[in-house]
């Protein structure tokens, strides 16, 4: 492992940081429209369509949740109610850190600024960060940017506003699609996976990879 001591250290919020719940609601929601066993499969298209639904033109977090639920509905032949895709928006507010968070970052938090760039709206962000138990030098959401992640109008957002360049960034996230691709073809060199088990690990995308954020500290030399 390299050490690298950034000017920043750069932070996917939500998986990464905050315990992201949407399968976990999903899995409730619906356990009385979907059968157990393809609950899985459920849970995938829901996220895929999320996904889908960020790629283009910046719209209200509220309508990424309900299109793509609204969409994963009809694919499953499921009555979508409008209501439900609420209660997600809702919900992600009440959501705290991973249990390693917190020591995690205080580790580090006093001696290397520390930023997010997250897919939130203004309104909910702050809920989590506050739960994160350190303090965060810039937050900066997808309605700020007008992009959502992986878009990378989203990082040129964030590197403009914190005045420097991609060499001066360590980019943390438990995230490749969302964020330690397009931060690669941003040239962010200095990627750090932290490895939830919600996608796979791959070398391909040049990064140090910790199973928690308690292993940050050891990669910025702390």
């Amino acid at each position: 492992m390299t050490i690298f001591r950034p000017k920043y250290i750069t932070f996917d919020c939500y998986g990464t940081l905050t315990n992201f719940q949407m399968g976990t609601i999903a899995r409730q929601m619906f356990a009385d429209r979907v059968p157990k066993e393809l609950m899985d499969t459920f849970v995938k298209d829901f996220n895929g369509y999320r996904f889908d639904e960020v790629l283009g033109a910046w719209q209200p977090y509220d309508q990424v949740i309900k299109s793509a639920l609204e969409r994963t509905c009809k694919r499953w032949g499921i009555k979508y109610h409008d209501h439900e895709g609420q209660q997600y928006y809702d919900a992600v507010p009440t959501w705290g850190p991973h249990a390693d968070v917190t020591a995690g970052l205080a580790k580090i938090a006093d001696k290397i600024p520390l930023v997010i760039y997250s897919n939130a709206a203004d309104s909910q962000i702050m809920s989590n960060v506050d739960k994160l138990g350190v303090p965060f030098y810039k937050v900066f959401t997808a309605e700020q940017g007008q992009a959502y992640k992986p878009r990378l109008a989203a990082f040129e957002y964030m590197l403009d506003n914190l005045g420097c360049g991609p060499q001066d960034v360590l980019h943390v996230s438990s995230s490749f699609r969302y964020d330690l691709i397009p931060a690669d073809y941003m040239n962010i060199t200095n990627k750090v996976f932290v490895n939830r088990g919600h996608e796979p690990s791959t070398p391909f995308y040049k990064n140090t990879e910790i199973k928690d954020i308690g292993g940050l500290a050891a990669v910025v030399g702390l």
